[in-house]
Order: structure tokens, then C-alpha cells, then sequence
């Protein structure tokens, strides 16, 4: 009996159910995922990798950058360059301002063209924003300019069956001369205009404002070395020509101004530096018979742009 016993002792009891698991387990868990998802394996180490790496890459530039962005500050300041068409992506208005009608103006304008945001501030956050200029209130933000490229500008002519007809412009820094220059190419059907990047003028809301609407329309170029630039049109077959009271020709005995051409303006007080001028092919010069020394950036582009449209027409 006690052997009986051992034997019974040995037996397994009641069993606990396994609550599915175990059917579970054989169903199986799907089709095997691929390698780059699976935790560990060594692709999807790398693609991990490549993840964070493009998160950390900054956004791609134009080939020709961006400039920076830019305040306009001031009731009559915000509602011309509302009105001129400039650029904005904000406008600031302060908190329990006085509701004048440059504001009410500057608030419809801001609506009409969609795009804009409208943001409220404390005049504490204005002062702090504008470096405690007198904003009166208003606070347009400009973002920055998307430059092109020097080559692009006579790809897009060549592209549309024309001879590139492009300004350069040397040493001129002031933004009113670089919009009068944008609008006399867009006048006379020019293909767009190319500044240095350092120590010069840009594309700021004074440009877009004097250019009258013609920024929206025409190109403007970055050059990081302007020489280089005219050394590469001229490699591609386009002629150089600079503007110099000295020069040894007359801007209507210059043949060029038929074919593809860069027009080099160069200050007004300093006129071309010297390393442009010896990369211009030509050196010609306005006839001035009133006697004026000079004419400013704006001026003598429009007139050499003139002659070359009227040649082309």
C-alpha cells in the first residue's frame, strides 16, 4: 500500500489553464519585418542614423543664398511698403494701439494680401524687437530675399530663345539705386541683375520699394567674387562691358550691344574698381553734352539699357 502510495504521490494535480497563450503562440506573429525595422539589427542602426543626420541638415539654400530678414518699422513706413508690394510675412501691432488711419489701412492692406500674419504685442516686445527705434506701433517683418545665381540669369534668356541682356552693378550700395536699376530691366526687357555679395546693396524693403513692383519680376543675382562672375559670362560667350566716364568708346558706336551682353555700372563716386575694369571687354561711356560729371546707377543703367533695346527691337 505504501508503494501504491509513492506512485500516486507522483502524480501531476489539476492544471492550470493557459488562457490562450499558448494557442496564441502557435498562431504565429506575421511575416518576418524587414531588416531596417527591426530594433538591433545593424540596418536599422544606420537608417536611424540617417534619419537624425538629415534633421540636422539644414534646409537647402538657392544656389544664390538668402539674404537676412528685415523690420520695417513706423505707421507711414509699414503702409508704403504694404502698399509697393514688399515682401512681408508678419506684421506686429501693438497692444491698445491708437486705432489712426495708417493703422486701419495697414490692417486692410495686410488682409487684402493674404499671406500675412497678424500678430499682437506688448510695446515692451516691439521696443525690444526694433531696438528701440520709434515704431509707433507697426512692425513689418520681411523675410529673406531668395537670390538667384549669375548663371541662371543667362540661362533663363537662353532658354527663352533670347540673348541675355544682364546689369552688374560694382560698389553700388545704396538699396534705392539697386530697385531704380531692377525697374529700368524690367522696362526694358533685361534678363536680371547681379551684385556682390559683400559691400553692396541687396535686396532690402527700401530696393523692393524704388523697384515699383519690378523685384517681383526680375531676377537679382548673388556673386560671391564679381570678377569671377564676368570672367565666367565672358568664357560663355557673353561680352563685358563697363561704364566709364574715361572709357574709350561711345555707348551708340559699341556694335556688342546687338549680341549678348553684361552692362557693369559701377559707383557713382568711384566709378568701376579696378580689377572690374580690367575684366570688361569694353569700356564705353555715356555722352553727356550738359557737362554732368556723372550720372548715378540707376540712370546711366537705364540709358545704356535703352540703346540696347532699341538695337534689338
Amino acid at each position: 500500500m505504501a508503494a501504491n502510495n509513492r506512485r500516486m504521490s507522483g502524480k501531476k494535480g489539476a492544471q492550470v489553464g493557459s488562457g490562450g497563450q499558448r494557442r496564441r503562440g502557435l498562431e504565429g506573429k506575421g511575416p518576418t519585418p524587414p531588416a531596417e525595422a527591426r530594433k538591433g539589427h545593424k540596418k536599422n542602426r544606420i537608417a536611424n542614423a540617417k534619419v537624425k543626420q538629415a534633421v540636422r541638415r539644414p534646409a537647402p539654400r538657392g544656389r544664390g543664398g538668402k539674404g537676412t530678414s528685415e523690420m520695417v518699422v513706423g505707421r507711414n513706413s509699414v503702409v508704403e511698403a504694404l502698399r509697393e508690394g514688399v515682401p512681408a510675412s508678419m506684421l506686429y501691432v501693438q497692444q491698445f494701439i491708437d486705432n489712426d488711419e495708417r493703422v486701419r489701412e495697414a490692417l486692410q492692406l495686410a488682409a487684402e494680401r493674404g499671406g500675412i500674419h497678424l500678430m499682437e504685442a506688448p510695446r515692451p516686445e516691439l521696443d525690444r524687437m526694433t531696438n528701440g527705434l520709434n515704431h509707433q506701433g507697426l512692425v513689418l517683418q520681411v523675410p529673406p530675399y531668395e537670390y538667384a545665381h549669375p548663371e541662371d540669369l543667362a540661362n533663363a534668356a537662353y532658354d527663352n530663345g533670347q540673348d541675355p541682356l544682364i546689369v552688374a552693378l560694382d560698389g553700388v550700395t545704396d538699396p534705392r539705386n539697386l530697385g531704380a536699376v531692377v525697374r529700368s530691366v524690367a522696362a526694358f526687357g533685361g534678363h536680371g541683375v547681379v551684385v556682390p555679395e559683400r559691400r553692396a546693396a541687396g535686396m532690402t524693403a527700401g530696393a523692393w520699394k524704388t523697384s515699383a513692383g519690378a523685384a517681383a519680376r526680375t531676377p537679382v543675382a548673388r556673386a560671391t567674387n564679381l570678377t569671377r562672375a564676368l570672367e565666367a559670362y565672358k568664357k560663355a560667350g557673353i561680352v563685358v562691358i563697363g561704364l566709364a566716364a574715361d572709357g574709350e568708346t561711345e555707348i551708340g558706336e559699341l556694335a556688342a550691344l546687338d549680341g549678348p551682353v553684361v552692362i557693369v555700372v559701377g559707383s557713382e563716386g568711384k566709378g568701376l574698381s579696378r580689377l572690374v575694369g580690367e575684366t570688361c571687354d569694353h569700356r564705353v561711356r555715356i555722352p553727356m553734352p550738359g557737362g554732368a560729371e556723372s550720372l548715378n546707377a540707376g540712370v546711366a543703367a537705364g540709358v545704356v539699357l535703352y540703346e540696347a533695346a532699341r538695337r534689338r527691337a
